[in-house]
């Protein structure tokens, strides 16, 4: 008799157990699939026959803010399947989000994909009234290279030619915060990163992604330098968030530490998030996400001081 209401009791422990695990899974497989309403791709440049596009990713009740998705990793990009699943917390937080596709390298230089999503930025605002956010509050997140992709747009994202014969042209390539993992900051200095070539070249693995000219030092001193965002922060640049690891040996935190710096020197905000013994990448980064939701709520929401 003891036996069995032992037996009974441990399996109702095992069932409240098994039931509540469900309903965690379930909950958190229902927290990342939002209602999302999606355009299809948008031509918003067509270079060396290949059609470059965005979409809007809209959730059911937006907050009238866009935030840019750098769909960039080594400086390639190509849509993944699990995309929706990144941007989950955002769209679960009402942002209206924009992946950005752009031309791979090495067929496409980093200076020519930096033009590219520059043109994105501005094409994505010429459509912001139609799909329902604010011009002038658009946000943007990216890892890696789409991390220095989206520092390039903080620190060098700006007016359009007025003169422009593309009226998408004469619009602004500038964004108002960003949020972003691990990025190269300078080209130039690349300190104990595993891409150092130790003569002060481009990254090892990298070399053609800067063009022919990455091959001549003289040549590479000043493309370096156009690309490093750390040589144009001013006192312009939008509110900034990065988490990196300590333990990258890709792209070593003092890329970031330097970069914050800088910023700081001229009183701007760079808020960094280390994380102990992460290295380019790590498991919890989707919940990270949300953190990065929290930064564009302070920093873009309506009555949070824009």
């Amino acid at each position: 008799m003891y036996l069995s209401r032992w037996a009974y009791r441990a399996a109702l422990a095992i069932g409240g157990l098994l039931l509540l695990a469900a309903v965690g899974v379930g909950g958190f497989w229902w927290w990342l699939h939002p209602v999302v309403h999606r355009t299809e791709p948008l031509v918003y440049a067509r270079e060396k026959g290949r059609d470059l596009t965005i979409e809007f990713l809209k959730p059911d009740r937006p907050n009238g803010i866009g935030i840019l998705l750098m769909v960039s990793g080594r400086w390639q990009s190509e849509r993944s399947p699990t995309l929706d699943l990144i941007v989950a917390p955002l769209l679960r937080r009402g942002y209206t989000v924009i992946p950005v596709t752009h031309g791979s390298q090495p067929k496409f230089s980093v200076m020519e994909i930096f033009d590219e999503i520059q043109r994105a930025v501005r094409f994505a605002r010429a459509h912001a009234t139609e799909q329902g956010f604010d011009p002038a509050r658009m946000g943007v997140v990216g890892g890696s290279s789409g991390g220095h992709l989206c520092l390039m747009l903080a620190t060098r994202g700006g007016p359009g030619r007025v003169d422009a014969p593309d009226p998408i042209e004469r619009g602004s390539s500038a964004v108002q915060a960003v949020a972003c993992f691990y990025p190269v900051t300078d080209l130039l200095n690349l300190g104990n990163s595993t891409e150092n070539p130790g003569d002060g070249g481009p990254p090892t693995s990298f070399v053609h992604a800067f063009g022919a000219g990455s091959t001549n030092m003289a040549a590479w001193k000043v493309i370096g330098r156009d690309l490093s965002p750390i040589y144009h922060v001013t006192t312009n640049l939008p509110p900034t968030l990065i988490h990196h690891g300590d333990a990258d040996t890709l792209v070593p935190l003092d890329q970031s530490e330097r970069f914050q710096k800088k910023a700081r020197e001229l009183g701007r905000t760079v808020e960094l998030v280390v994380h102990p013994g992460q290295k380019h990448g790590w498991y919890t980064m989707l919940f990270d996400i949300s953190k990065f939701a929290d930064w564009f709520d302070l920093h873009l929401r309506a009555g949070n001081g824009r």
